[in-house]
This record gives structure tokens, sequence and C-alpha cells, in this order.
């Protein structure tokens, strides 16, 4: 082999190596664009997405925990002052009622030395030793303790609605987290002209942005 043909396959061979090489560049130019586009979309799923349901199951198991997880912490402090309210008025009522109560069994019973009914508020304005103010007297110590204790039963059946209502409160909360409310969610309307069979028609244009 001369020279001249040695040089001339070197001549053919160099450009089809130097279009290989380019094309291999562009190929891994390729995949590492396709690479960081794909870690991109799995950063994104990866994401974690505000959930209704950890909301309702939070708020479940703590009441008040949901609400710090949709970040409206302000609402804390309402939750506790609802069930503390409540909880107060359930604790008065039930003391009143088991006053009423002892007072009652005391006064119907057959002990000379239970006598607590006599500490009520009003007792001494019946004479207890006459049947007409026996009579009134235990009718109304009845009645102040069905009182007392129908509202320490409605007051424990709202406690149990506002815990169910603070948890609706933080599902709802988290179902709207992520809803759009700046100022480019807006309804636009303006008046516009078409042709229909060469005849103008008139009408209104309505644009929602969301």
């Amino acid at each position: 082999m001369n020279a001249g043909n040695l040089f001339s396959k070197i001549l053919v061979i160099l450009p089809v190596l130097f279009i290989c090489f380019s094309a291999n560049g562009q190929i891994l130019d390729i995949d590492s664009t396709r690479i960081v586009e794909m870690n991109q979309e799995t950063e994104k799923q990866v994401k974690e997405v505000h959930s209704p349901k950890k909301a309702t199951i939070y708020s479940a198991i703590l009441p008040g925990l949901g609400q710090a997880y949709n970040k409206k912490y302000w609402k804390i402090p309402l939750v506790y002052a609802g069930f503390g309210t409540l909880g107060y008025f359930i604790h008065w009522n039930n003391g009143n009622y088991q006053i009423m109560r002892n007072a009652y069994n005391d006064f119907t019973d057959d002990d000379p030395d239970t006598n607590s009914y006599l500490d009520l508020d009003g007792a001494q304005y019946y004479n207890l030793e006459k049947e007409p103010d026996i009579t009134n007297f235990k009718t109304n110590v009845a009645k102040q303790q069905d009182y007392y204790r129908r509202n320490r039963d409605l007051l424990v059946i709202c406690t149990f609605g506002f815990y169910g209502l603070q948890i609706i409160d933080a599902s709802v909360d988290a179902h709207f987290f992520d809803f759009d409310i700046s100022e480019d969610l807006t309804f636009n309307w303006q008046p516009t002209m078409n042709s229909f069979n060469r005849q103008p028609v008139y009408g209104l244009n309505c644009t929602f942005t969301f």
C-alpha cells in the first residue's frame, strides 16, 4: 500500500468518525436532558399533596391537629375554647344535678340524719311539717333534678357534635387548601359582534380566568 492510498483512506475515514462522534454527543445531550426532565417529574410526584384524608384523621385523633396541618393556626384556640366552655357547663350542671339528687333522696328516705335538702336555697320558705308544702317541695326538687340532668346530657351531646364539627372543618379546609383565590380568578364580559349569513349578530363574550 503506497502513501497516497493510505492518505486517501484516512481522508474518507476521518469524516465518518467525526460524524459518529457528533451524533454520539447529541445522543448524550438528549439523554442528559431527558434524565433532568425525568428527575423533575419524579420530584413532582414525590412532592406531598395536601391530603383531606390526613386532615380528617389528625382532627379525629387530636382536636386542632387537622387545623394545624391546614396551617389554620388561628382556629386552634377557638377549638379548645369551645371544648373548655362545654366542659365547664357540663361540670356545673352535673354538680347541681348531684346536689338535687342527694337532696331528693334524703328528703324521701326515712332517715332523719340525712337532711341535705335543708341546705338548698329556698328550703326555708317551706313548712316541711305540713302536707301541701311537703308535696310542693318534693315536686320542685324533682323538677330541678331533671332540669340539670337534661342540660348536662344535652351539653354532652353538643360536645360530640362540636368534636365532629371541627373534623368537618379540617376536612373542608384541606379540600380548598390548593384552591386558587388569587386576583387572576376573574370573570370578564364584553359586547361582541359576529357575522352569520352575512348578517351582524350581537352578543356578549364571557371570559373566565382561573
